[in-house]
């Protein structure tokens, strides 16, 4: 089974929180974790600005042990339909089509996917 993990969930896991071992199974199953680009630029943001640009690429390797997605003119209409159905911010909706794409279950702790179907949701 396919997973796509959300830009909060890669965070939790890499502070090792006490929410962490909820996205533990997901992303380390490499062979089918799915990484969507959005989540890449996300997520080396965050460390970059807390931890450093070395921290930062030593995190960007992680995420590269699953499978890129580059977001493209397929998804950027999925991710439209997504996002009018939800009223998702921008990156959400991405996060989501891309999930959709690839038949895949979306891990996060985002509450803006709580009760959305095909997403496990777990609270901070």
């Amino acid at each position: 089974m396919n997973n796509v993990v959300d830009s909060s969930a890669w965070l939790e896991y890499f502070a090792d929180t006490k929410n962490s071992g909820n996205f533990v199974k997901p992303i380390e199953d490499t062979d089918w974790l799915i990484v969507p680009s959005i989540v890449v630029f996300e997520v080396y943001k965050k460390i970059l600005s807390y931890a450093g640009e070395e921290n930062a690429m030593i995190i960007l390797g992680a995420l590269k042990a699953g499978t890129m997605v580059d977001f493209d003119e397929e998804l950027a209409i999925i991710a439209a339909n997504v996002q009018k159905e939800y009223s998702l911010p921008m990156a959400d909706s991405i996060i989501l089509a891309t999930a959709r794409f690839f038949n895949a279950t979306l891990w996060t702790q985002d509450s803006d996917f709580k009760g959305i179907e095909g997403v496990k949701y777990f609270p901070k």
